[in-house]
């Protein structure tokens, strides 16, 4: 078992199915080795450090640091031209991103969004003074439910966020005739799905506005950053003052904004990782093959499927735990730890289930029935561009054990 070997990667994915339960049986915890090296859910990805000089060199040269310098301009621009986008403004995290879309879209009374998300989706309509309105999700995709969204309109309504969870496309379609239909902004939470394409089409060029997240951990960084993407020419230049205190030239400040600029060692990063971004992916995609094909073997896990029509980031590898009692997840979760391997419960708890959130009449959790089943039940493998064939099978070797502790 030390030095990588394992007993489980010798084992045939046909061994592990549910004609094998023998065979899964005789694998267990008191056969796995704890090694030195932990493996955690993510690892942000770092270009030789050398591909970042020339860059340094420019920002010393120039001494421009921020307020949109050479450097913001040019990534700002490559990403335009990347995703046929109309309208982009670089912020300087996703959480302003999201901050400053709301208040450039002028955004008023509630606004309807998921409860199966980061905290910062709903965290950033509080912020802005709006009341979120919590609506249940899909049990296919885990993004918000058209039908839910529709149901959960009151008269104060003016937007809907949405998140494009994990990310995996909402159905965009189904939440834009929900927004034409009653008047509605509809403004995506972007964070998880950088460089996704749905139907041949940037993710970004869908709805009123989209948001990213470039944080340390996410497929695309520049350390922390963010982004406010739009089909409408028109909503960049709102952004980029509302995100520079509101000022609009030197004698003209018409609204109260706030110092959200990203900066020029962040767009640095920012153009490196660019050029590394379709390798990136090409790896993390490999990864998660090799998991989909191994884990088809366990019949109590469930792995959600992206679909046909979307060029996906693989920016997560979420799976169900729906075999073994309740709270079979969280046992198999701490297992892993003991071992080195760390999982993570994204998203558990529920946004609505949190201090902040609890008294609002939409939280309850009988307004969200499948919203609460999943938080209940998903696990997030580790998956980013650094694990190796003995780290992936190490996580497995890992897996396999827990869940036939708790599941069988």
């Amino acid at each position: 078992m030390a030095n990588g070997a394992s007993k489980w990667s010798n084992f045939e994915t046909s061994k592990w199915g549910r004609s094998a339960s023998d065979a899964r049986s005789e694998f267990s915890l008191d056969m796995v080795v704890k090694m030195d090296e932990e493996i955690y859910v993510t690892r942000p990805f770092l270009p030789a450090i050398g591909e970042l000089i020339p860059f340094l060199e420019e920002i010393w040269s120039k001494k421009i640091l921020t307020n949109r310098g050479p450097l913001h301009e040019r990534l700002r621009a490559a990403l335009k031209r990347r995703w046929s986008l109309a309208s982009l403004s670089l912020l300087n995290n996703g959480d302003s991103a999201l901050y400053a879309a709301l208040n450039a879209f002028d955004t008023r009374g509630s606004v309807i969004t998921t409860p199966f998300s980061f905290v910062s989706t709903s965290h950033s309509i509080l912020r802005a003074g709006l009341t979120p309105i919590f609506a249940d999700i899909s049990e296919e995709d885990f993004n918000l439910s058209p039908n839910a969204v529709e149901a959960a309109i009151r008269p104060d309504t003016t937007a809907i966020l949405a998140v494009h969870v994990y990310g995996k496309p909402c159905d965009v379609d189904g939440l834009e005739a929900v927004a034409r239909r009653n008047g509605l902004r509809l403004l995506y939470d972007a964070a998880h799905a950088f460089g996704v394409r749905h139907r041949g089409r940037s993710i970004l060029q869908y709805g009123d506005a989209s948001i990213l997240s470039f944080h340390a951990t996410k497929v695309f960084n520049t350390f922390e950053g963010g982004a406010v993407a739009s089909p409408h020419a028109s909503v960049e230049e709102c952004v980029d003052r509302y995100s520079n205190f509101g000022i609009e030239d030197e004698e003209s400040i018409p609204l109260v904004g706030f110092n959200g600029k990203l900066n020029e060692f962040q767009a640095a990063a920012g153009l490196v990782q660019l050029q590394h971004l379709d390798e990136m992916i090409a790896r993390r995609k490999a990864v998660s093959n090799w998991y989909r094909r191994e884990l088809a073997a366990f019949s109590g896990v469930r792995v959600p499927d992206v679909g046909a029509s979307t060029d996906y980031n693989y920016a997560y590898f979420p799976i169900l735990i729906e075999g073994g009692g309740a709270g079979a997840r969280d046992l198999i979760k701490e297992e892993m730890g003991t071992y080195g391997v760390f999982p993570r419960k994204y998203f558990y708890p529920l946004i609505s289930n949190t201090g902040p959130y609890r008294g609002l009449p939409s939280a309850v959790q009988e307004n969200l029935p499948v919203a609460n089943a999943v938080a209940a039940k998903v696990l997030c493998l580790p998956l980013h561009q650094d694990l190796s064939a003995s780290n992936i099978t190490r996580v497995m070797e890992v897996f396999a054990a827990a869940y036939c502790k708790y599941c069988n």
